[in-house]
């Protein structure tokens, strides 16, 4: 039985969220501030298998609490609600290391299966784990942008993107990627060697509206150069196309 920890400071919603998550076979705690989540996540090191997290919380607020376990290597899957879905908040909590968001008001069938979505990759991952130590897992070729949508392995320039451990191997370095990088990268390496627009990026990575500010996006690929390129500010890897968005190169020299 998964065990969800619903962070939520409206009563009434939080105690309905826990009632249909319980009815759906889980088991479902509530706490209705930052600092208590924080303190049962971190402090007390509680176990649970996903988090429903509102942003709007009493003191401590969601991208806070998210951001906290991320910094101390807590990577529970955390589905965001977020206020009207304004793309800055979502954008904001991408940031800070939500896997998923769900603009209120929302319909309890889409959150259900939202939260089965990341339990489910969970549950493959943990998989992939265990494959790892039988030695049954094979990387894709160096360069072969193939097959990325399976959650593969990519090999470029002495890297590893491992898409579904949500890790970047480097010179015996292991980066955990959180979800939107994880995907932002697998959207750059499936067009390895074509020009990707930023609104592209918007509505086919993050699925927001073309209007929403690219800033953002700027922001996330100077996060992604540190950790793929040898010289962050001289890319090879990952270079702008100034007023149009990015180009992925998995083999500069050949480009």
């Amino acid at each position: 039985m998964s065990r969800i920890l619903v962070v939520e400071d409206e009563a009434h919603l939080a105690q309905g969220l826990r009632f249909n998550l319980e009815a759906e076979g889980y088991s479902a705690e509530v706490v209705g501030d930052g600092e208590t989540a924080t303190d049962r996540l971190l402090g007390r090191k509680e176990n649970f298998d996903a988090i429903v997290l509102d942003i709007m919380l009493p003191g401590k607020d969601g991208f806070s609490v998210v951001a906290e376990l991320r910094a101390a290597r807590n990577y529970v899957p955390v589905l965001m609600l977020t206020a009207r879905g304004r793309p800055e908040d979502v954008l904001k909590g991408f940031a800070s290391g939500a896997d998923d968001y769900l603009p209120k008001p929302f319909d309890l069938s889409i959150l259900l299966a939202r939260l089965q979505g990341l339990l489910r990759r969970t549950t493959w991952m943990r998989g992939v784990g265990e494959a790892e130590k039988q030695g049954q897992q094979a990387a894709m070729p160096t360069g072969d942008a193939r097959n990325v949508d399976d959650f593969g392995t990519f090999s470029f320039a002495g890297k590893t993107i491992d898409f579904g451990a949500l890790e970047l191997r480097t010179n015996g370095t292991v980066i955990h990627l959180t979800v939107m990088e994880s995907e932002l990268l697998r959207h750059l390496v499936r067009n390895d060697g074509r020009v990707v627009s930023r609104k592209q990026i918007l509505e086919q990575v993050w699925g927001l509206h073309e209007d929403t500010d690219t800033r953002a996006i700027d922001n996330f690929v100077v996060r992604l150069r540190r950790y793929i390129e040898d010289d962050p500010a001289e890319p090879r890897h990952l270079l702008t196309v100034r007023g149009v968005g990015y180009r992925f190169l998995a083999n500069p020299e050949k480009a």
